[in-house]
This record gives C-alpha cells, structure tokens and sequence, in this order.
C-alpha cells in the first residue's frame, strides 16, 4: 500500500502513513492536502479527493526533539545517507563497520559505527582508522531527530525529500 508523508501544522515532518489513513484523517478535516499527484484521483460514489502524497495536520501536535533511537542497521544507513564513510560511493551494497574494532574494545554503539561498503569494509578489516589510513568522512554521532530515521523512507522520492531535512 502506498504511503504518504504526514507534516505537523510547522512543516515539520512527523511520520509516514499509509493511503488509508492519510484519507482518514483528510475525511475528519485533521489534516489537509499538501502535495498531490495530479494524474491520479481517489473516488468514491459522490465525492473524489486529490490521491497524496504529502498532508499537514491541522493542529499543532507536540513531538519530542530529541528521543533515545535505537541503534538498526536501517537507521544507521539512513544517518550516513546510504554512502560509505571511506569512500563516498553509494553505488555498492553497504555494511555496518566499527570504526574501533570490536575486538579493540570497540562497542557497537552510535558513535562507533558507520556505513561502509563491503571492499572498504574488508580493506579497513580489523585495523584503528588511522593504521588503515581510512578515517570516516563525517564523524559518527547519535542522531537526535526524527528526520533521520524519515529520511531512508524518503530515498528515491523527490516530493518528500523537499520536506525532510536533517
């Protein structure tokens, strides 16, 4: 089933949901059409509505700022944007590399692990970032907003991407 981007009343965005529940809340008047794909219409016997692809509630809802994410392999690739951290492509499949090796004492936490793809992965192997002479290209951190965790939904789809930003 399709999915669509809902925004706070501030443009923020808050989540994804799926057609149904975007025409819910467009039924109930919670939330109102931002984009549309204008080719397509949703119909119903005595009534049509614009098919979304974006909406914005109405009111305000609060959401936290910052919020404990747990630490995914989707979640990671989606914080470094699908790119390896050595070097840049986004081309080959991607793995989850310790920046200290686990069997260094590295742990696998936010601040220690990065996208990486699999030659770069088995070139920096089991060696400190600076005996590999490969050190990321962005230091890793705990991401601490919800566009981040939207923002690997949002790959491929050029109207979200307008309203996700991190």
């Amino acid at each position: 089933m399709s999915k669509v981007l809902v925004l706070n009343a501030t443009y923020e965005p808050i989540s994804f949901v799926t057609l149904k529940r975007a025409v819910i809340l467009l039924l109930k008047e919670k939330a109102e059409v931002i984009e549309a794909l204008v080719e397509r219409q949703l119909r119903a016997e005595r009534s049509s509505l614009p098919y979304p692809v974006v909406i914005r509630l109405v009111s305000y809802v609060p959401v936290p700022r910052f919020f404990n994410l747990p630490l995914s392999r989707r979640s990671l690739l989606s914080r470094d944007n699908y790119t390896c951290q050595y070097c840049g492509t986004t081309e080959h499949p991607l793995t989850i590399d310790h920046v200290i090796p686990r069997s260094r004492g590295g742990k696998t936490e936010w601040t220690n692990v990065v996208a990486a793809c699999v030659s770069c992965n088995r070139k920096k192997g089991n060696k400190m970032p600076a005996d590999a002479h490969m050190i990321p290209r962005t230091k890793p951190a705990k991401p601490g907003y919800i566009a981040v965790v939207l923002l690997g939904q949002a790959k491929g789809n050029e109207t979200w991407q307008r309203y996700i930003r991190t």
